[in-house]
């Protein structure tokens, strides 16, 4: 699944594309931002892979909001104006595409194959890595983990992305899973769900606290082996002594 954010002061321009989505179903839209700030403040905190970016709108324009995201891996930039102007400007900060309002449908899905095709690329290139380090890895195959789950809430079954959840805690026999706006019940135990999942995305820091390694902004030592860490939506959790090891690994 391919997480997009569409960003645009438009309101009727958002839900263009999120109309003109709805022919992609590998395209998920994970955020909506109205302006430059938002924008920046969301593609920090939720990483998407794709940035649907409007050129003009207030605070600060479209390529000011890619100069001021600060994640490693930058998401791949699609622009969208009214004006034509700014494509040279666009191309040189290498963004995948540029496209005028209002959008054409056709365009549009021009633009979605492209994307596709940079994305095969890249799965492509890192093949090699991928393979050497699974027949070094003894662990489980990526695909044994959990990566959704089903949530009953009043009698209504509805899914959970598990990169979406920020840090999970344990509350009893269930467990709340934080995401970036809503917490969920689920029940099941610390120790069985945390077999459940990937360690290359998870890290226990506490025998109540499992977080999830793409939202860890920062970590700081506190004493008798004990740390802080810092959620990228300023959550702060502390850690277990007894989990030390796992935490040491993972700073190295």
């Amino acid at each position: 699944m391919i997480r997009a954010i569409i960003v645009d002061d438009e309101y009727l321009a958002r839900q263009r594309v999120i109309k003109l989505l709805e022919n992609h179903p590998e395209i998920n839209v994970i955020a909506e931002a109205k302006n430059g700030l938002q924008a920046v403040e969301l593609i920090d905190l939720r990483e998407p892979d794709l940035v649907f970016l409007d050129v003009q709108m207030p605070d600060f324009d479209g390529f000011e909001v890619v100069k001021k995201i600060k994640i490693k891996q930058l998401p791949y930039i699609i622009f969208t104006t009214a004006y034509d102007s700014y494509a040279i400007q666009a191309f040189d900060i290498h963004a995948l595409d540029y496209l005028l309002k209002p959008i054409d449908e056709d365009r549009f899905n021009e633009s979605i194959v492209k994307l596709l095709k940079h994305l095969e690329v890249q799965k492509t290139s890192a093949f090699n890595k991928k393979l050497m380090k699974l027949m070094k890895d003894f662990e489980r195959p990526q695909d044994d983990f959990t990566s959704v789950i089903t949530i009953t809430d009043r009698g209504w079954e509805h899914e959970v992305e598990l990169d979406e959840v920020f840090y999970i805690e344990a509350n009893g026999n269930y467990l709340n899973l934080h995401t970036s706006d809503k917490t969920h019940l689920y029940r099941s135990t610390m120790n069985t769900f945390s077999k459940q999942l990937n360690p290359e995305s998870f890290l226990r820091i506490h025998r109540s606290i499992i977080v999830n390694r793409r939202y860890i902004k920062k970590c700081i030592y506190l004493s008798n082996n004990e740390y802080e860490f810092i959620l990228k939506n300023g959550k702060v959790l502390l850690s277990g002594r007894s989990f030390r090891q796992d935490i040491m690994q993972y700073l190295s």
